[in-house]
């Protein structure tokens, strides 16, 4: 077999013909929900957006390094019945780079006296390159590995349920419906369906300290990824918490909330699988801001002459 670069068996050939979870991976998933679940865009009733960066593997020496970025928005849209959202993510591993766009549409209803539901779906497509002019094999011109920008897009769709309260949220969702398959010349990459679940719940400990238990489980058919957290709010000021996800890591994040619904946050994986030889872990990054238009109030002029 021929021989190229470190960088090129770790990047290439770990993963072009793997099946594995595909969807980029984030530890602050409690504040990321419209990315996997649809149903959940207008649940918060605000204007919402927010921006997440992660660099995985610090520290690694190769070109390997996981970098993900992503931008959601979503509002609730009254004459919808529902709400609206879009995402947009790009995640690179080396010398590869999964770019994504997708609106997505939730129907929401009362169920009770304080719990809506949403069922939501989305639309969009998904665009995979590879840099083959990166490469440095030690032999030029190997058919087998590109030489040029290799890029393909393909269709994508989701769907998703959710229900949340004052201090409840759960929710169900898949997304790659459709299960599309990427041409990059010498290479093919399936996208296989993926699912996920979470779930939360807000103990009020005392008027100002707050507990939020959650769980978010991830599979793609043939592996299951759970991320076990807890957060503990201050005076709806900070919050500090931890994450343990299964055979992966140990974060600890925290945040808090600058002014008038803007608020940061901060975690740092532990990593605790075989990489934490090769990497000093990963670093996460979190802004998100939330307006909530406070309906003009109505002014009558009353003459006491006509009650």
């Amino acid at each position: 077999m021929k021989k190229i670069t470190c960088s090129f068996l770790l990047i290439f050939g770990s993963i072009l013909y793997t099946y594995g979870q595909q969807d980029p991976q984030f530890s602050q998933n409690m504040h990321n929900k419209l990315f996997v679940n649809p149903a959940y865009a207008g649940s918060s009733g605000a204007f919402c957006g927010s921006l997440l960066y992660r660099s995985q593997w610090a520290g690694y020496s190769g070109d390997g390094q996981p970098k993900t970025g992503l931008i959601s928005l979503d509002a609730p849209v009254d004459v919808l019945h529902g709400g609206l959202g879009l995402t947009l993510f790009q995640d690179q591993l080396g010398y590869e780079k999964t770019f994504g766009v997708k609106l997505g549409y939730a129907f929401r209803f009362n169920v009770g006296a304080t719990g809506k539901l949403g069922i939501g779906i989305d639309a969009g497509y998904m665009q995979k390159s590879i840099d083959g002019t990166k490469f440095n094999p030690n032999d030029p011109g190997d058919p087998n590995i590109p030489g040029s920008v290799k890029a393909n897009v393909v269709p994508d769709l989701g769907a998703g349920i959710y229900y949340n309260n004052e201090k409840l949220y759960i929710g169900f969702s898949s997304s790659h419906l459709a299960e599309g398959s990427f041409d990059l010349g010498v290479t093919k990459y399936k996208l296989s369906r993926h699912y996920y679940g979470t779930a939360g719940y807000r103990f009020d400990l005392s008027p100002s300290i707050g507990l939020t238990p959650s769980v978010f489980v991830k599979n793609d058919g043939a592996t299951t990824q759970l991320d076990a957290n807890v957060l503990a709010h201050f005076n709806e000021k900070f919050w500090v918490g931890a994450s343990y996800r299964i055979e992966d890591a140990f974060v600890l994040m925290a945040g808090f909330n600058i002014f008038n619904g803007l608020k940061i946050g901060y975690s740092y994986d532990f990593t605790s699988s075989e990489l934490k030889n090769y990497s000093d872990g990963s670093h996460e990054i979190m802004l998100g801001y939330c307006f909530n238009p406070k309906k003009k109030p109505i002014f009558r002029n009353i003459n006491v002459r006509y009650l």
